[in-house]
């Protein structure tokens, strides 16, 4: 893979708040800020570092509390501007935590069930969390395109983030995505391109793009544009932990496509370990894939380090990422925290989303139902402990992907009255 060597506004000159360098994961070599993603010495991919040393607890507590009801409430924690709140974006974040009683119940939870609901985010998903900040980083660098590879919720992330702050987006999806996803990626007015081939090609195609003439100035939001983008993530772990009082909780189930947005959760906790904003104790991470594409969770089973790409074929098409390049850092998660991954069949994905929707009332995209299909899964193995406090995420509205659930529909037809109401036996 080559490294991105475009021309960009020399370190100094931008300004992303306490971000401080790109690190590598791999051999911490560290580069100055800008679009790059991979590391120049080993390849390994590259991550924010920041210098959180000059904050002081309380005061940085109270500044989060008196924050925006959005990402931006933790602007201090994250790669971007002061002001980033004043600019045209689309303020993602601070969306519900369930207290799930009436799923508790039915799953035999005892210690306290969550389900963190994105579907509130603007465009019904938590991409407009990475999306968000991959735009800041997109204007700290000068691009005047935003695109991305989608499986579809990050396209109408995109799209719709681009309209709100006067970018150009093109975005490229694999042609076969749930029509509703093409209707909400296209309606923002940008370009919108279908890819003949599953995600993985898509990722490939817009790689090649990158290193081309023709992508000069373009922002690709989960690539070159991926350490900023891949931060958003954190905010999850951070209105999670302030939602339950400033508290961690003992377990979370959390779904994997790329495995991104499970490591940086991970991470998120542990900064507000370091910056003492919550309690040092342990806590559990668990991931959520569909059987139909199942490769972290694979080789988390077999004990091997390396995850082998698999060509996907589930309903849960959101999560429908063969070859995640985080898998291998969600191993290591999982394990270091004594959690686990697990997989459901796409039968158990519909039944978990009418579960989710008959006894909370939250109507979840399949990724949704992959996270609550696991949850039971575990809880019924005694991998996952019932008298924990559990937060289970789901990721999307289930309007995105209505024919996962095609099958539901009229109770009855009736006739306009009431002896046909007794007859159909509803009385």
């Amino acid at each position: 893979m080559a490294v991105q060597t475009v021309a960009t506004p020399s370190d100094s000159t931008v300004d992303l708040g306490p971000a401080a360098a790109l690190s590598c994961r791999e051999c911490g070599h560290r580069v100055p800020l800008g679009p790059v993603f991979a590391c120049e010495e080993c390849f390994g991919p590259l991550e924010i570092a920041y210098d959180f040393s000059a904050y002081d607890t309380e005061e940085l507590r109270r500044r989060i509390e008196a924050g925006p009801a959005s990402i931006w409430r933790y602007a201090p924690l994250l790669p971007v501007p002061a002001d980033v709140a004043e600019k045209p974006n689309l303020n993602p974040g601070w969306t519900k935590l369930v207290k799930a009683d009436n799923l508790a119940r039915e799953l035999g939870v005892t210690g306290g069930l969550y389900v963190k609901d994105d579907s509130g985010n603007p465009t019904h998903s938590f991409k407009d969390r990475v999306v968000a900040q991959a735009l800041e980083a997109a204007r700290a660098f000068g691009f005047t395109t935003l695109s991305c590879s989608s499986t579809g919720n990050l396209a109408g992330a995109v799209g719709a983030a681009a309209a709100r702050a006067g970018f150009r987006s093109c975005v490229f999806i694999p042609h076969d995505l749930e029509q509703g996803k093409i209707v909400m990626a296209a309606v923002y007015g940008g370009e919108l391109v279908g890819i003949e081939g599953n995600y993985d090609d898509v990722n490939r195609f817009c790689s090649e793009l990158i290193g081309d003439p023709a992508g000069e100035g373009w922002g690709f939001v989960n690539v070159n544009l991926r350490p900023y983008y891949a931060e958003g993530s954190k905010t999850l772990a951070y209105e999670i932990c302030e939602q339950l009082g400033w508290r961690l909780p003992d377990q979370i189930v959390i779904p994997i496509a790329s495995g991104s947005q499970l490591t940086k959760i991970d991470k998120g906790l542990q900064e507000l370990i370091k910056l003492g904003l919550v309690e040092d104790r342990p806590y559990k991470i668990f991931g959520a894939q569909a059987e139909g594409c199942s490769p972290v969770s694979t080789a988390f089973k077999a004990g091997h380090d390396v995850v082998r790409p698999q060509k996907p074929d589930t309903i849960a098409k959101s999560l429908a990422i063969g070859n995640p390049a985080d898998g291998p850092y969600v191993l290591d998660v999982a394990r270091r925290t004594g959690g686990a991954v697990e997989d459901v069949t796409d039968p158990e994905i519909v039944d978990a989303i009418r579960l989710l929707a008959r006894t909370e009332g939250i109507f979840a995209e399949t990724a949704g139902g992959v996270t609550v299909g696991v949850t039971r899964k575990l809880l019924q193995a005694g991998v996952l402990d019932p008298a924990k406090t559990t937060v289970v995420l789901n990721t999307g509205d289930g309007l995105k992907t209505l024919d996962a659930v095609a099958g539901t529909g009229l109770t009855a037809t009736i006739r306009p009255t009431l002896d046909s109401f007794r007859e159909a036996g509803l009385a």
